[in-house]
């Protein structure tokens, strides 16, 4: 009972002094609000100031992830994540004063009425978009499904704007923009983003490629950066049995789940590779994690990103949101996702080892977890491949030749699309690059002040033909020519194809990254 006494006092003491330094904390916020209200030499408006002092608060929680959204930001925000939005279907970006448009995308109005890239947007309505930013005509395309808009373009060989009305209609940006079989029997699929559709385009893709005679599928979640959390679920539900756990996440406050599969998977046998890279993150690693916990599939390629961490977006009032970082997120087996990352005094965050995480040695210091089968899988954030097949570089020859571009970047691009867009009409899909496109691409990019030594732009020959290739595929085939012409450049690509030319299971993958896990381990 006398302990019991004495305890009140105490535990009443510090409720008292966390009380007080709440107390001062407000104050102090409140002083400085009226303080910059009344004597900043410049009238800042107080609806203006909260804001600031909102967004400065979220900034100071020293987390990349967390953000105060304006009504504007938060609208872009929803319309990048769901993949959906009301305008017409392109891509556009900044080139050299112009917005010009980057890609169009398929089914839309812009792809209807033949807009091409490289095209310049030249008016909206009836408003000049010289100096717009990228934001600013984003905005001006987009409205309600349904409405009407003017653009006016303009096209290298075209003397004249040309206008075109577009009804706004609500686009779908693909996840999945094609997929095709490759050596006759593995069906390739590049997952671009975890939109809405990704799941639901993954596995029409699989049916499709299975049904065509694929004995093994690659899923290329290099560069995707992710997206929907229920989307990275369910697509790994595709190939995980039902009942099977497919993440966890766990919370400050305690509010811990557990994701488990919970439908019969469409593709429960067939031999799978996902390829990874340092730009493969967040739901991407959901998936590439559930599914090398449970051995379904192989990874290949480079080290994933190590975004692990849960955002959670709160409505405000005003129109605002907060996404803020709420939670942790973990595979089957226990292993976080996220990469330990420490922010500069330049506001930059950077990785706490910015070593790739790759070599055997640094895996050894690593912590080690076991998949269902009993394969080591390496823990400490991030998802590390079985089979580890670093990207190829250029040479010293071609990188001279690409930072001599570096400083013209837009006048380069702006060139390479004008004159491949000339160069479409002229070919068929097996064509090759003849010598005489790269000079002539060379004597384009001189006029335009893009300096380079002529025996350098020669001797990075390969790499000048490779780039001309495949941007002239693109524009004139579609994604899935430009990339089939690629394939023997992409070392990433072509080791994922090998190993499943190898095998006729799934087992048979791990005993091959097996094999080589231990040759290397031999030579250090």
């Amino acid at each position: 009972m006398l302990f019991g006494l004495l305890l009140i006092p105490v535990m009443a003491g510090g409720f008292v002094f966390q009380q007080r330094e709440t107390q001062q904390g407000a104050r102090l916020l409140d002083q400085v609000l009226n303080i910059v209200s009344s004597r900043f030499v410049d009238t800042v408006d107080a609806a203006t100031l909260y804001e600031k002092a909102a967004r400065g608060l979220v900034h100071e929680l020293n987390d990349p992830y967390s953000v105060l959204l304006s009504p504007k930001e938060l609208s872009s925000f929803n319309a990048q994540t769901n993949g959906r939005y009301a305008g017409i279907g392109m891509e556009i970006a900044e080139t050299q004063g112009f917005i010009s448009v980057q890609r169009v995308f398929p089914h839309t109005p812009a792809e209807q009425a033949g807009v091409q890239e490289g095209d310049r947007i030249n008016f909206v309505d009836t408003t000049n978009t010289r100096g717009w930013t990228v934001s600013q005509t984003s905005e001006a395309l987009k409205g309600t499904p349904g409405s009407k808009v003017l653009v006016k373009f303009s096209r290298p060989g075209v003397p004249e704007l040309i206008p075109i009305t577009f009804t706004r209609a609500l686009i779908n940006i693909p996840a999945v923009p094609y997929a095709m079989m490759l050596d006759g029997k593995i069906g390739y699929i590049p997952l671009l983003q975890f939109n809405e559709s990704a799941k639901d385009e993954i596995e029409s893709s699989v049916t499709r490629l299975t049904r065509s005679g694929a004995k093994g599928i690659i899923i290329d979640l290099r560069g995707n950066p992710g997206g929907i959390l229920d989307q990275s679920l369910s697509v790994s539900n595709l190939f995980l049995k039902r009942g099977l756990q497919i993440s966890s996440i766990r919370a400050r406050n305690g509010e811990n789940q557990t994701f488990l599969a919970s439908d019969d998977p469409v593709a429960p046998t067939i031999p799978l590779v996902l390829l990874t890279d340092g730009r493969s993150a967040s739901a991407s690693e959901i998936v590439a994690g559930a599914l090398q916990d449970h051995d379904r599939a192989l990874i290949v390629g480079t080290t994933s990103f190590g975004k692990g961490l849960v955002q959670s977006v709160f409505p405000l009032d005003g129109g605002y949101a907060l996404k803020m970082t709420t939670a942790k997120w973990y595979t089957p087996s226990g292993r976080s996702i996220q990469k330990e990352r420490k922010l500069l005094p330049s506001g930059d965050f950077v990785e706490v080892m910015p070593d790739s995480l790759e070599t055997d040695s640094v895996r050894r210091s690593r912590p080690t977890f076991k998949s269902d089968a009993g394969r080591v899988v390496y823990g400490g954030g991030a998802i590390t491949p079985d089979i580890i097949v670093r990207p190829d570089t250029l040479t010293t020859i071609e990188q001279k030749v690409f930072n001599a571009f570096a400083p013209k970047t837009a006048d380069v691009r702006a060139t390479l699309i004008d004159y491949s867009l000339e160069l479409k009409k002229t070919v068929k899909p097996n064509f090759t690059v003849a010598p005489a496109w790269r000079e002539e691409f060379y004597n384009r990019l001189k006029a335009k002040g893009v300096t380079v030594d002529h025996a350098q732009y020669e001797a990075a020959g390969p790499e000048i033909d490779r780039l001309l290739g495949n941007t002239v595929a693109r524009l004139a085939f579609g994604d899935s020519t430009a990339k089939r012409r690629g394939i023997p450049e992409d070392n990433q690509l072509m080791r994922a194809i090998d190993v499943l030319r190898q095998s006729q299971s799934q087992k048979d993958l791990f005993a091959i990254a097996q094999r080589e896990q231990a040759t290397a381990s031999a030579r250090q």
